[in-house]
């Protein structure tokens, strides 16, 4: 049992695992981590030293983690929240005020509620008070002061210099593999509500190019659009993280998309201390993994 006991788990090293897990593979881990690919392959080799097992398959065309792996990235998960958490709650000052912030649909499904989660056991005197909308009406909500700050996606030509550029995403043309589309035919469109820029920008498209685009199916939520798609019902205009296997990427077929970016943008008020710790919290787990990941 002393030769167990005397096991230490090293933090910095479980973030790699997870950065690891997060992008697919020690190279990229190791950009998103600011470090270099040896010093990440370092820290795992230390893991499986200190726990006597192999982390990462070694064998071609095996699993990237084993399954001593793959249990060491629940842990590591868990571990590294409540390592955080601890961290900004030792080290918090007594932080008072209200934040009222936007967030598109996307965001609402990745490790941002998580983040506000923590930030509110953490500063339990700050209450934040979030919608949920459509970007463009973000945008309108933040002209009309009626929200502190939004995060919320952009195309890329259009990040201001005041935003707080987050990632960026790619934007592609889908549709099923069952869908036959016919030449010289109105292309059915599957399309978010008349606040999607997507929705603008493939209208505006259709009329330069001089396609027609038939709007077959308006659906404000992600999953409504992904549903249609994949039942054939047309062509959608989807970003990065919501593609699926069973569809088909049919950018050849029509002119590229501007590629996006996440962006948090502040209403022209006052700095609020609160939302100014906020968004810190959110960069700074943003430059830790390169991305906002969907949670699980």
């Amino acid at each position: 049992m002393a030769g167990v006991m005397s096991r230490r788990l090293d933090v910095d090293s479980l973030r790699a695992l997870v950065a690891i897990e997060k992008h697919g593979g020690v190279t990229r881990a190791a950009e998103a981590l600011g470090l270099s690919q040896s010093a990440v392959s370092h820290k795992i080799k230390r893991l499986e030293e200190s726990l006597d097992c192999e982390i990462l398959s070694r064998k071609a065309n095996a699993p990237m983690f084993t399954a001593a792996g793959q249990d060491l990235l629940g842990y590591a998960r868990r571990i590294l929240g409540i390592h955080d958490e601890a961290i900004l709650s030792l080290s918090k000052s007594t932080l008072q005020g209200k934040i009222a912030l936007g967030m598109t649909e996307d965001t609402t499904l990745t490790d941002l509620s998580r983040i506000l989660g923590r930030f509110r056991r953490v500063y339990p005197e700050v209450t934040v008070r979030t919608q949920v909308r459509m970007s463009l009406a973000l945008q309108e909500l933040l002209a009309q002061g009626a929200l502190d700050a939004a995060i919320i996606q952009v195309f890329q030509h259009e990040v201001r210099p005041a935003d707080i550029l987050l990632f960026r995403e790619t934007l592609h043309w889908v549709k099923s593999p069952d869908l036959i589309l016919s030449k010289g035919d109105p292309i059915p469109f599957l399309s978010f509500d008349e606040n999607c820029f997507y929705r603008r920008w493939g209208i505006d498209l259709g009329q330069d190019e001089g396609a027609v685009f038939e709007i077959v199916f308006e659906c404000s939520s992600a999953a409504g659009i992904i549903a249609g798609v994949t039942s054939g019902l047309g062509v959608a205009l989807l970003n990065q993280r919501h593609l699926r296997l069973d569809m088909e990427i049919i950018d050849k077929d029509f002119p590229k998309p501007p590629d996006l970016a996440y962006v948090v943008r502040r209403a022209r008020k006052p700095r609020n201390p609160a939302l100014e710790t906020l968004v810190r919290e959110i960069e700074a787990e943003v430059s830790r993994y390169g991305t906002l990941q969907i949670a699980v």
